[in-house]
């Protein structure tokens, strides 16, 4: 387009002089830099292109009627308007009408005024509305006509935030769509406001009816932000007609019973059967779970998930709500886990292929929890790593603005709950929750955008709490002038059947009978539960029913086979060019298998993997350094000096029949082991591994370890297989790189809920990972809890010949070899387990054994479940036996002692002692100082090995 084109001839027209080499001057540096620029400027300039390079060239108009046009001033004008366009795009939020209430401030609405640029209606009216506002529509015809439409745009009961967004494209997009009024294409038709009351009507009835009939019950209800039913409605029929696959959601008590009933579709009659048949409320006053009627641990009816797949677009979609306790957004991860899990090809070897949209993500917080709980933001950052994206999660904020008795400005910094979001760039929009078609609006908003960017949006649904944080309990002592308005203030219901009346879509009379039609058939789904007076057997989800495990697990490989292996993982492409140092190590590997050969630590979980890849199972490894390896042993991603490309040997492996991801991951634990638990719970036929930089790290995730690692088979029946692999062992490297605390997952074990181990051998490693992976589709699946070694990695005790791999299998309990040799002259057994046996080898092999033939040593390579059978046939070799030694190298109140303790006395024989040799009761797990260290670890070994230690310290 020329700058003398009759379209445009406004503002070049206008401007000379001074002026005019200020504008060129201006477009100078847009050219170099457009963001440098003032935003009006820049938009100017991309509208109408160049200013006229002479006063001559920018006329068509005589010189008489250029004396007569307007000077500069118009032109400063124009940019105090886009300035103020900029502004209320930015704080118009603040205005808006989002709080159902009124309990907050009036908005200081300046920023947004035209007085505070200087300008009048007139100085607008004298503006094309398209030369302010890019996305003018037709029937706005000046600048005053923009201004208006845009400030009632930005501040109704929908209200934006957009500006912390950097990626230009997608925040001209969201700015477009908030302005041209397409988002907000509302329910228009009758049928579709009629249907909207439906949702609203059963909902709210639905939490009537369970306060009328259980009294006094926890629920958690979602009155005062029911609009979050239909809100969901639209977000299942959105992602079902873009073709997704699965919607896996995850959101705390609050709602969560109208949820189950209104998206999972579970049956009035069970969820009333669970209130029904809750214990004793004078036993169990607080929590009621309907576990303790059915045979299992069970948890209670607001913990609990759901599955069900729906027909939706000539298209069937599983909706999945995970299983969640009581610590709010920790669920967040392990959606995060089902949605990757859900999206991805593992049937081919190589990377998994990932496809964004067979699944989607929605994940529902409360306000005090989304800015209060760290895992919130740990979760957040997901959004664009390689390992854990998932094309956009949908996040939806049920803000009723309190916590339990809390209130917001006790709870959080910011101003809005959402804030924390904007830090990850995620558009954020509030909207009212008394306006359930703006509510609508919001959601498609939502789906639009993460189906176009791929990216995280984040829905603030801001309503109130209609009664107390559990129904029983009295809000009104803690919050008076909140409880004051809610008392009088109508349900949401009520006010859109007003507003429906009001525009003839139906009558009061019409209103009521909905109501009483949601009533009755509520009142005969409580009929017949009690005539049926059991409980639904479908009531929580978990993993399909698996098959039982097969009677005899064969863990190892032929020989020739694993050599075959061990030759393709040492090639390389051609354009690969190996890191020099790197490559002399790993090729030192070439001869492992042969006789003579040793197996490392490392390379016997190579081998592991591989061949788990070629009995066609996927594999997935996460953590802060897993493709290098914490202490540089696994180098399973190689990089090329050269060009910075990466390369697996594993993904070229000519055996492998499946995928195999390994993905360094952020710095936190809570959030990566949530999401790996969540990934294998939705996936189980992969084999999925999480291993800690160091092993007390995993203390960070510690919640995730004991709300769903350790529990989820007892309180949800939710089977996984998710190994963690805790670096451990006291090297006198201080109190925060000694210990995986041990003692804590002893602690929690129970029930057989999972595998505790501690190995000192490379083949005993490779056959548990081959035996893991083989029971990850069984009945018998279980979490495998691995104290991995350090210093033990590259220890040539704990290397082992090839044909350890390719004969036998993992051994629970291992006898130190070269002890316990002449029976009748043993008197003391040592148990002990992980690093200290090796340190006792050592020591025995420089005494000599034949000095010590009163002592054997026993290496518990799997502490739970115990294997007490094994232990029992071994201590029956010895007759003469005086005394058992438990032998560890943690302080007494930690290690395996407190838990092994009482198992060892029960099978211990008749008059034989059980006692402890290792450090004493501390509070810090080790030492600082190297020093004392040594010492410590040095004076263990001596008193295991003086026959007369405990006599001379009676």
């Amino acid at each position: 387009m020329k700058t003398g084109d009759a379209g445009i001839l406004f503002p070049w027209r206008t401007v000379y002089g001074p002026n005019l080499g200020y504008v060129q001057e201006q477009y100078e540096i847009y050219e170099s830099d457009p963001n440098s620029v003032d935003p009006t400027f820049r938009e100017l300039f991309a509208r109408v292109g160049a200013p006229p390079a002479t006063e001559t060239e920018g006329t068509a108009q005589p010189a008489a009627a250029r004396a007569q046009a307007v000077d500069g001033l118009s032109l400063q004008k124009a940019v105090a308007a886009g300035k103020l366009i900029w502004n209320i795009r930015t704080y118009g939020h603040l205005a808006a009408d989002i709080d159902p209430l009124g309990l907050s401030a009036s908005a200081d609405t300046r920023l947004i005024e035209p007085e505070t640029f200087g300008l009048t209606k007139e100085d607008l009216e004298a503006l094309p509305a398209t030369l302010i506002w890019e996305n003018a529509p037709d029937d706005v015809v000046n600048g005053w006509e923009a201004i208006e439409r845009l400030r009632s745009t930005y501040t109704r009961t929908i209200a934006y935030e957009f500006a912390h967004v950097h990626e230009e494209r997608e925040r001209e997009w969201l700015n477009k769509r908030a302005e041209n009024g397409e988002p907000l294409a509302e329910p228009s038709t009758v049928k579709e406001k009629t249907e909207l009351l439906g949702r609203l009507i059963d909902a709210e009835q639905f939490e009537a009816f369970l306060h009328r009939t259980f009294v006094g019950q926890k629920r958690f209800s979602v009155e005062g932000n029911d609009a979050l039913i239909p809100l969901l409605d639209e977000i299942v029929r959105s992602v079902a007609r873009d073709g997704a696959g699965h919607l896996l959601m995850g959101m705390a008590h609050r709602g969560r019973l109208n949820v189950l009933a209104h998206i999972l579709g579970k049956p009035y009659s069970r969820i009333f059967a669970e209130f029904h048949h809750s214990p004793n409320k004078d036993l169990v006053p607080s929590e009621g779970s309907t576990g303790i009627n059915y045979g299992w641990t069970g948890d209670v009816k607001y913990h609990l998930g759901a599955d069900r797949s729906v027909a939706d677009h000539g298209n069937t979609i599983r909706i999945v709500l995970a299983n969640n306790p009581s610590h709010l957004e920790f669920v967040n991860p392990v959606v995060e886990g089902f949605a990757r899990a859900a999206q991805e090809d593992r049937g081919q070897a190589g990377w998994p292929q990932h496809d964004p949209s067979k699944a989607a993500a929605v994940l529902i917080h409360g306000d005090a929890a989304f800015a209060g709980e760290g895992i919130v933001p740990e979760t957040l950052n997901f959004n664009r790593l390689t390992g854990y994206r998932n094309g956009g999660t949908i996040h939806i904020i049920v803000n009723n603005r309190l916590g339990f008795t809390t209130d917001s400005a006790d709870s959080r910094s910011t101003h809005y709950a959402s804030d924390l979001a904007k830090g990850f760039e995620i558009p954020v929009v509030h909207v009212n929750a008394d306006d359930p078609e703006a509510c609508v609006a919001a959601a498609r908003m939502a789906c639009e955008f993460r189906d176009l960017f791929k990216k995280d949006f984040l829905i603030d649904l801001i309503g109130y709490r209609r009664y107390g944080h559990n129904e029983s309990d009295d809000p009104e002592s803690t919050q008076p002038l909140m409880y004051s308005k809610v008392r009088n203030h109508p349900t949401v219901s009520e006010l859109y059947a007003s507003q429906l009346e009001k525009e003839g879509v139906l009558t009061r009379d019409q209103y009521e009978q909905m109501k009483q039609e949601t009533v009755s058939r509520l009142q005969e789904a409580y009929e017949d539960m009690k005539n049926a007076d059991k409980l639904g057997e479908d009531r929580t989800w978990a993993a399909a029913d698996s098959e039982a495990a097969p009677a005899e697990l064969v863990t190892a490989v032929p020989l020739d086979k694993l050599r075959e292996i061990n030759q393709d993982l040492l090639k390389r492409p051609a354009s690969f060019n190996p890191y020099p140092k790197l490559q002399r190590i790993l090729e030192r590997r070439a001869g492992a298998l042969d006789e003579g050969g040793k197996v490392d630590w490392a390379l016997a979980e190579t081998l592991a993997f591989a061949t788990i890849l070629a009995d066609g199972k996927p594999v997935r490894l996460s953590g802060q350094d897993s493709q290098r390896g914490t202490f540089a042993h696994r180098n399973i991603v190689l990089h090329d000096p050269q060009t910075g490309e990466t390369y697996c040997p594993l993904h070229d492996l000519p055996q492998a029949k499946a995928s195999f991801a390994v993905h360094n991951s952020p710095l936190s634990e809570a959030s990566v082991l949530g999401f790996e638990y969540g990934y294998n719970v939705f996936a189980p036929e992969t084999f999925v591994l999480w291993e800690a930089q160091y092993g007390d790290f995993a203390n960070a995730g510690q919640v995730i370890i004991d709300q769903f690692i350790s529990a989820g088979r007892g309180k949800w029946r939710q089977k996984s297989s998710l190994t963690l692999l805790l670096p451990h062992g006291y090297e006198g490297q201080g109190p925060e790189h000694s210990s995986a605390r041990l003692e804590r997952f002893l602690q929690l074990s129970g029930e057989e809920n999972w595998t505790v181990v501690n190995m000192t051998k490379a083949s005993q490693y490779f056959h548990l990972l081959r035996k893991q992976a083989m029971l990850s589709e069984t009945e018998d699946a279980r979490p495998l809890i691995v104290m991995a070694p350090k210093s033990l990695i590259r220890n040539p005790r704990v290397a082992s010949a090839g044909t350890e791999l390719s004969e036998g299998a993992f051994q629970p309990v291992l006898e130190q070899q070269g002890t316990g040799l002449q029976a009748e002259q043993v008197e003391r057994i040592v148990l002990c387990s992980g690093k200290i046996a090796v340190d006792l080898e050592e020591a025995i092999s420089e005494n000599g054994q034949s000095q010590q033939e009163w002592l054997h040593i026993i290496r518990v390579e799997q502490l739970y479940p115990f294997p007490a059978e094994e232990i029992s046939n071994i201590f029956a070799r010895y007759g003469n036996l005086k005394e058992i030694i438990w032998v560890q190298e943690e302080p007494k109140n930690m290690g395996a002692w407190f838990f092994m303790e009482p198992r060892i006395r029960d099978i211990a024989p008749q008059g034989v002692e059980v006692r402890y040799i290792g450090r004493r009761e501390r509070s810090s797990t080790a030492s600082g100082y190297q020093t004392v260290h040594t010492f410590e670890q040095r004076q263990i070994i001596e008193n295991v090995q003086d026959r007369s230690f405990f006599d001379t310290n009676r």
